[in-house]
């Protein structure tokens, strides 16, 4: 069992996703509740959904690693990612649209950030707040409906560069190193 001096461990529990055994703590409660409600209200397989994915980021000389909560599959790429926050979800929501354009070479079309009791969701493309609510969160027909072409353009280099600047001063500077969810590699 994993000590972490700024989250209370209370035991262990079953992701449900996985089936994996992790530590139990409240923050892990809030992301297995949102699993459960992707796949039993939003009609997602479970194999749609891909948990803790780790990704990379650089700037300058920097270098760090960050894990994205949930990535959930279109097919053969990813329409939607769900960063699970704590507390506010606007201070949120420049860092997490930085951040689905460092996953892959393309743009996450929906952006969702949510703190477990309420969500956001934004449009990738545009950055634009599209809804509100756990209830926002898109269902899988509605992924599923994204039109390939329009909705999943390629991040330029420099698109790129702002990015993972934006991500690592929000994400990774002033992090507290004990945090599970940032590790700064260089």
């Amino acid at each position: 069992m994993q000590e972490n001096p700024h989250h209370l461990v209370m035991g262990e529990l079953t992701d449900y996703l996985t089936g994996e055994t992790v530590p139990d703590t409240h923050d892990e409660r809030f992301r297995q509740k949102i699993a459960r409600h992707l796949v039993q209200v939003c009609g997602y397989e479970k194999k749609q959904i891909e948990s803790r994915k780790q990704v990379i980021i650089k700037t300058g000389e920097k270098t760090a690693r960050l894990w994205m909560d949930f990535l959930v599959s279109t097919g053969d790429k990813t329409g939607m990612m769900i960063r699970y926050a704590p507390g506010s979800l606007v201070t949120r929501r420049l860092p997490n649209l930085a951040l689905s354009r460092l996953v892959y070479p393309y743009q996450i079309p929906v952006v969702v950030t949510c703190n477990g009791e309420d969500a956001e969701v934004i449009n990738g493309v545009t950055g634009k707040v599209t809804g509100q609510g756990v209830d926002a969160i898109p269902d899988r027909q509605t992924l599923m409906a994204l039109d390939i072409a329009a909705s999943f353009p390629k991040v330029s280099q420099a698109l790129h560069d702002k990015a993972s600047r934006i991500a690592f001063a929000c994400e990774v500077d002033g992090a507290c190193p004990c945090d599970t969810d940032v590790c700064i590699l260089d």
